[in-house]
């Protein structure tokens, strides 16, 4: 367990998924947003996170078949769970300071974690992927980054548009990005939309934990 005074421990980790059907040999699909984390984050630790099994070309997949369904999801959930929660504890960090960023199936997979399990990471983005069925409850004290291109054939970006605004009603922490002339990729100006989201977007726990602190303030001294 990694000691709270040590200066060279990591101060948060991000959790990385790929999309279904590369190859385990292959170039990694994620360096470009390691990249970019880790150029805005210099004490982040990222961490990919290889879906488990192997389809009949030796492809790495979070489920078998070319769609994802429920009983997939129910398979792999415990996986990611399990994994996520074992990683953390070797870095002695909280689950606020922990992140997942998923591609594609590895974007569902991530959207769907923290519907199953709350308190499990503080921020998720998910690039060219969305939700297996419309969410019916905001995850609790979770940012959600939904980042996707308009030309997304595989994953149509009204899907998107439709569980960010079931999120909104739900009093979620939501943004989502719709950039035109992208198609189901990790695109250079996703990343970039992603790093902005980062920087700038304020939790709404932030806030209370903002207004909590000038409420004990003003109140009188006993």
């Amino acid at each position: 367990m990694t000691s709270p005074q040590d200066a060279t421990a990591p101060e948060l980790l991000f959790a990385l998924l790929p999309d279904s059907g590369i190859a385990p040999d292959g170039p990694d699909t994620l360096a470009p947003l390691a990249a970019a984390l880790q150029a805005q984050y210099p004490k982040a630790l990222t961490l990919n996170l290889h879906p488990p099994l192997r389809d009949a070309e030796g492809r790495c997949r979070w489920w078998l078949g070319d769609s994802p369904s429920q009983e997939g999801l129910d398979a792999a959930l415990p996986h990611l769970l399990g994994r996520l929660r074992l990683e953390a504890g070797k870095l002695d960090l909280p689950w606020q300071r922990v992140a997942l960023a998923g591609v594609g199936d590895g974007a569902l997979l991530a959207l769907e974690a923290v519907q199953a399990e709350a308190q499990l990471v503080g921020r998720v983005l998910a690039f060219a992927g969305g939700y297996l069925a419309r969410p019916e409850h905001a995850p609790q004290d979770v940012c959600v980054h939904l980042l996707h291109g308009l030309a997304d054939q595989r994953f149509p970006y009204r899907h998107v548009v439709d569980a960010a605004q079931a999120l909104v009603d739900l009093g979620a922490d939501v943004t989502a990005d719709l950039l035109p002339h992208i198609d189901h990729s990790l695109h250079p100006a996703l990343i970039e939309k992603a790093m902005e989201q980062l920087r700038s977007f304020i939790p709404a726990r932030l806030w209370r934990e903002a207004l909590i602190a000038v409420q004990d303030s003003e109140r009188p001294a006993c």
